[in-house]
């Protein structure tokens, strides 16, 4: 496996729709999702979507840590491939949330996100996955899915006030 490059906000490659992938399932994917995984691990983050290590298409990694988990509804998971995503709200009930991005790093913004999603997709393996994610779990995945779109977050940002360097918010007792 490989640790890849993480691409960082300015590259373009952040800044447009990814392609479908062709071929759910297929060995050169695997390869691509392992390097990903390790990729994730050595960042320390929580998701990783394919654009943000400069491959264009449709796929994330997420994952829920323990100590973000949210109860029952928002178990604790270990790292999850979802490819050609599709993401819907449940209801209109959203959350603000302070978050952070891999290819911002340093920073963090409070980002409103939908509080339950519904999601469809394929696995590694190209098998259909579904079902519907909250709490913590439907934060991330709207997050990597964002990245799908050309997204970043503070495109979703409603008050460019709460953005910072985490460790200034971190110093100065701003929840994140």
């Amino acid at each position: 496996m490989t640790i890849l490059k993480i691409a960082r906000m300015g590259h373009p490659v952040l800044l447009r729709r990814a392609d479908e992938v062709a071929h759910p399932g297929a060995p050169e994917l695997q390869k691509l999702i392992d390097d990903m995984t390790e990729t994730l691990a050595d960042a320390g983050g929580v998701g990783l979507a394919a654009p943000q290590v400069h491959v264009s298409q449709r796929l994330f990694l997420y994952s829920v840590p323990e100590v973000r988990s949210e109860g029952e509804e928002d178990p604790p998971l270990a790292v999850q491939v979802i490819i050609n995503p599709a993401l819907e709200p449940v209801d209109d009930e959203m959350i603000p949330r302070f978050e952070g991005c891999l290819s911002i790093p340093g920073m963090r913004g409070e980002v409103p996100r939908y509080k339950r999603v519904r999601y469809t997709g394929y696995d590694r393996n190209g098998q259909p996955v579904a079902g519907v994610a909250s709490g913590f779990r439907a934060h991330v995945m709207q997050h990597e899915m964002d990245h799908l779109d050309g997204i970043l977050y503070p495109m979703r940002m409603t008050d460019i006030g709460r953005f910072g360097y985490e460790a200034e918010m971190v110093k100065y007792g701003v929840r994140t």
